[in-house]
C-alpha cells in the first residue's frame, strides 16, 4: 500500500480555493478512479497524466489507484490539476519522495509526451496558495513571471514532467528543447487565451494611446471627462450620429492615473481567469477598457456561462472603463443589470453549479442618441420620429440606472469653425491627465486612513457631516431635493462631483460655483451666477473657474 499527497487550487471565479490532492495505491486489478466533485476536463486527466507519465520514463503503477480531491465539496474543473496528480501517483508508488510533495503546491496541464502546458488563472492560484501559507509552487515555465507577482513565493518553472521528477529525486535534470529557441511557434501558449475573446480583450492595444487633442470642439463635454476621470464619477453623453460621442469615451482611459499596484493584481487576476492576459504581459499597468456591442447578454455583461460562472465585462473592466455605445439599444433588462456592480464595487452570480463574487468597481461611460433616427433637436436635422416613438426610446435607460449616473451631457453637432481648427490650442491627454492626477492626489490626501480613494466612493453621510462645503453653498441643491428634481442619492452624487470640481481647481472645498456646476452636470440645466434667478435647459455647462 502507498500513499501521498500534495496540492493545487481550484478556481472559483477569480478566488482561490487550496485543494489537496491524495493518491492511494492498493492490491487488486488495476483501475484508476478519480474522485471528489471533478467536472469533464479533469475526469479526462486520468488519460493525460497515464500517458504523460510512461512518456516520461517512469513506470506507471499496476495497481488499483484511487485519486482523491478535497474538499470533495467544493466543484473542481480544469486541466490545471494534472500535475499534481502526476507527482502524487509517482509519490504513492515511491517513484518519488512522498515528503518531498506535502508541501509543493503544483498548478499545469500535462501534455500526452510529458510537456508541461499552461494554464489560465495562475496569478489568483497563486494568491490563495500564499494566503494559505504556501511558499514553494511549482507552475509551467510560461508563467512564472506572472506566478511571481506574489510576493514571498518561491516559483519553480517546468518545461516537462521529465524535469519536475529529476529536481524532486535529486538527478541530474535533463535539458528539454524550447520551440522558441528554433523560432518555432509555441502551440502550448494557446491554452492561456479562451477561444473567442480575442488576445487582449479589454485591455489597451499596445501602447498607442486615442489622444484628447484629437477631438474637435466639444469644450463642455471634454470638461466633464476630465471631472469623470478625476472623481470616478459615471458619465452619459446624448447627441446626435457623428457628434463625437464616442471619441470621447475612447479617450477616457488615457486620462486615468496609472494603476497602483494593489490594482494591477487584481486587474490581471481577472484577465488571467478570464483568458484575455496577452502572453508576454504578466501585469497590467493601465486601467482597462472595455466595449461590448449593444447587443451583449445577461451572462456576457455580469458574468455566467455553463457551469461555474466566467467574469463578464463588468469585471473586465474592473478598475477601468466600461463603455457601453447605443445604450438605449441595448436590451434594459440587461442594461439595469449594472445597477448593482455601479453601487458596491462588485457582482455576484449566482447559478446552479456554484455562487461566486467578481470584482467589478468600473467607471461606466453611456452613450445614446437624442431619438431612433438621432436628429431630434438638431438644426436642420429633420427628425420624424413621433414624440410617444421618441419617450419610448428615452424610457429604455431606465430612471435607477440614470439616478446612479453623475454627469450628463449633450453633445452637439461639430461647428464647422471647430472642425477646421482642429489641433489649434487644444489641449493633449497628457495635460490633462497630470491635472487629474493632481486632483487625485488632493482627494487621497483628505480620506488619507479611510477606505475612500476618489470622491465617488464616500459615502453621502460623510460628506454632509464630515467635509461640509462653504455655508449656502447648497441652496439651489436643497430646492431642487425639495420639488422632488434631486433624489437624496442624486444629492450625494452632486457633493461628490462639486468636490471634484474644487480638487480640479485646488480649492480645499466646494463653493456655490462648485455645486451649482455640479447640478448643471447631472441635470442639463443651466444654473444662474450664485444659484439665483431662472433657470433654463442647455447642452453645455461652464466649469467654475469660467463662470467666475
Amino acid at each position: 500500500m502507498g500513499f501521498a499527497r500534495t496540492c493545487s487550487v481550484a478556481l472559483v471565479g477569480v478566488e482561490g480555493v487550496v485543494v489537496e490532492v491524495q493518491a492511494d495505491l492498493e492490491p487488486g486489478v488495476a483501475a484508476f478512479t478519480l474522485v471528489g466533485l471533478p467536472d469533464k476536463s479533469l475526469i479526462e486527466s486520468r488519460e493525460r497524466v497515464r500517458a504523460a507519465v510512461v512518456n516520461s520514463g517512469a513506470e506507471w503503477p499496476q495497481k488499483k489507484l484511487t485519486v482523491g480531491l478535497s474538499p470533495a465539496s467544493v466543484p473542481k474543473g480544469g486541466s490545471g490539476f494534472d500535475l499534481a496528480v502526476a507527482c502524487a501517483v509517482l509519490g504513492a508508488a515511491e517513484r518519488l519522495d512522498p515528503r518531498e510533495l506535502t508541501d509543493l503546491m503544483m498548478i499545469g496541464e500535462l501534455g500526452l509526451d510529458g510537456r508541461v502546458r499552461p494554464v489560465r488563472g495562475v496569478l489568483p492560484a497563486v494568491l490563495a496558495a500564499a494566503d494559505a501559507g504556501y511558499r514553494q509552487v511549482v507552475v509551467p515555465e510560461q508563467t512564472v513571471a506572472e506566478a511571481s507577482l506574489v510576493p514571498g513565493i518561491s516559483v519553480l518553472g517546468v518545461r516537462t514532467l521529465r524535469q519536475l521528477i529529476a529536481v524532486l529525486a535529486d538527478e541530474p535534470v535533463p535539458d528539454e528543447e524550447d520551440p522558441r529557441d528554433e523560432g518555432r511557434p509555441d502551440p502550448s501558449l494557446a491554452g492561456l487565451v479562451v477561444p473567442g475573446t480575442g488576445v487582449g480583450a479589454g485591455l489597451p492595444p499596445g501602447d498607442h494611446t486615442p489622444d484628447l487633442a484629437d477631438v474637435a470642439g466639444q469644450h463642455s463635454a471634454r470638461r466633464a471627462l476630465e471631472v469623470a476621470a478625476a472623481g470616478r464619477h459615471h458619465i452619459f453623453f446624448k447627441g446626435p450620429p457623428g457628434a463625437g460621442k464616442t471619441m470621447l469615451a475612447e479617450r477616457l482611459p488615457g486620462l486615468l492615473p496609472p494603476l497602483s499596484p494593489k490594482e494591477s493584481l487584481e486587474v490581471t487576476a481577472v484577465h488571467s481567469v478570464a483568458g484575455t492576459l496577452p502572453p508576454g504581459q504578466p501585469l497590467v499597468h493601465r486601467p482597462p477598457y472595455c466595449a461590448p456591442h449593444h447587443s451583449a447578454t445577461m451572462a456576457s455583461l455580469v458574468g455566467g456561462g455553463t457551469g461555474l460562472p466566467r467574469p463578464g465585462a463588468v469585471s473586465l473592466a474592473h478598475h477601468g472603463v466600461l463603455f457601453v455605445d447605443e445604450a438605449a439599444e441595448c436590451s434594459p433588462r440587461v442594461l439595469d443589470a449594472l445597477r448593482q456592480p455601479l453601487e458596491s464595487g462588485h457582482v455576484v452570480v449566482a447559478r446552479a453549479a456554484g455562487m461566486m463574487r467578481m470584482p467589478a468597481r468600473i467607471l461606466l461611460a453611456l452613450a445614446a442618441n437624442p431619438c431612433p433616427c438621432g436628429r431630434h433637436g438638431t438644426t436642420g436635422g429633420g427628425c420624424e420620429c413621433r414624440p410617444s416613438t421618441i419617450r419610448r426610446y428615452r424610457a429604455r435607460l431606465s430612471g435607477p440606472l440614470m439616478d446612479r449616473v453623475d454627469l450628463r451631457i449633450a453633445v452637439q453637432p461639430v461647428a464647422r469653425a471647430e472642425l477646421i481648427a482642429l489641433g489649434r490650442g487644444a489641449e493633449t491627454t497628457a495635460a490633462v491627465a497630470e491635472r487629474v492626477r493632481t486632483a487625485r492626489e488632493r482627494a487621497a490626501a483628505r480620506f488619507a486612513g479611510t477606505p475612500w480613494h476618489t470622491n465617488s466612493e464616500v459615502p453621502g453621510h460623510e460628506l454632509r457631516t464630515r467635509w461640509q462645503v462653504h455655508p449656502g453653498a447648497l441652496a439651489q441643491a436643497e430646492r431642487d431635493l425639495e420639488c422632488g428634481l434631486l433624489t437624496a442619492r442624486g444629492l450625494d452624487r452632486v457633493l461628490r462631483v462639486a468636490w471634484t470640481a474644487a480638487d480640479l481647481v485646488g480649492r480645499d472645498r466646494p463653493t456655490r460655483e462648485d455645486v451649482n456646476w455640479a447640478l448643471e452636470l447631472r441635470t442639463g440645466v443651466l444654473t444662474a451666477a450664485g444659484g439665483v434667478g431662472d433657470r433654463h435647459e442647455t447642452a453645455t455647462a461652464r466649469p467654475p473657474h469660467e463662470q467666475r
